[in-house]
């Protein structure tokens, strides 16, 4: 197929060109400022040049923090930028894939949330990401919507590079590294929400998904983890959101429980997400090529 990615430079897109292109997909990626896409006419003429069967919208405003101050510019690309997309997507004949968060929930539920659970986002980016959901199933019906969290690449800043970091650091000072311990989730491997995103554009069974690793951990357990994968000699200790935010203020409220059950791809026998304990490995083995390949 002809796969148009949207915001190629990020970390998702990028991982999104490597695994297209090592499908034999003929792959192009286009981003800011070449493409624009809260201007319509922007997104127009790039999906008319490019001509694809299917787009993958990577692109957003992903600053949760400064979407609360942002609100407009989150909207903007987070909502009325999807859809322009769907829109450019229909006229055009070609397939749009997107993704979405965990930030459209609130946290409050006891267990995994499945793609039938009633979304009440608590943030600016949550309700910008909720809109953009529902103004691409407005303007696109051949579309599929993947909602992911806790996401972590090699070729981007995440969670796994800034707890390893500090812990390097702290390492050096004999200091602990206090990680919250009260919002849980699942880490999510860019590579593999690739795959997922690979598989499911085979078929036509359009619509809403989870698509995140299997399993759940808390952000401590995620960063235990992590220290325990690159052997790191510091103490990693619990604390809770509230002790957190006394030494890190943040604006925008997180939800406490984001763990998402793949049910629907379940159902249509499509999962091909594994454990996240699978991806971490993964990615370290990941980074060790990409060190060989630099040193070779």
């Amino acid at each position: 197929m002809k796969i148009l990615v949207i915001g190629h430079l990020g970390q998702l897109g990028k991982d999104m060109l490597r695994a297209a292109s090592s499908a034999e997909h003929a792959v192009s990626g286009v981003d800011f400022p070449d493409i624009d896409i809260t201007v319509p006419a922007s997104v127009q003429n790039s999906i008319a040049a490019h001509a694809p069967d299917v787009i993958v919208n990577c692109a957003a405003f992903t600053a949760v923090d400064q979407c609360e101050t942002k609100s407009a510019k989150a909207f903007a690309a987070n909502a009325e930028g999807v859809a322009n997309i769907g829109l450019a997507a229909t006229e055009h004949g070609a397939t749009v894939v997107h993704l979405s968060t965990d930030y459209v929930f609130d946290g409050t539920k006891k267990s995994p949330y499945v793609e039938t659970d009633s979304p009440n986002p608590l943030s600016v980016y949550g309700k910008s990401k909720l809109a953009g959901e529902q103004r691409l199933m407005e303007t696109c019906s051949r579309s599929f919507i993947l909602r992911i969290a806790w996401l972590y690449g090699t070729r981007g800043n995440n969670f796994l590079k800034t707890i390893r970091g500090i812990a390097l650091k702290r390492a050096e000072t004999h200091e602990q590294v206090n990680v919250v311990n009260d919002q849980v989730g699942t880490p999510t491997y860019t590579v593999h929400v690739c795959r997922q995103i690979l598989s499911l554009i085979e078929t036509d069974l359009y619509g809403l998904y989870h698509s995140t690793n299997e399993g759940l951990c808390s952000w401590f357990d995620f960063a235990r983890a992590i220290v325990r994968a690159y052997r790191i000699p510091v103490v990693v200790a619990p604390c809770t959101t509230a002790e957190f935010l006394r030494l890190v203020p943040q604006s925008a409220p997180r939800p406490a429980n984001s763990v998402l059950e793949n049910e629907r791809l379940k159902k249509a026998g499509l999962n091909i997400m594994p454990p996240w304990e699978q991806g971490l490995e993964e990615y370290v083995l990941e980074e060790k090529s990409q060190e060989g390949n630099r040193l070779s």
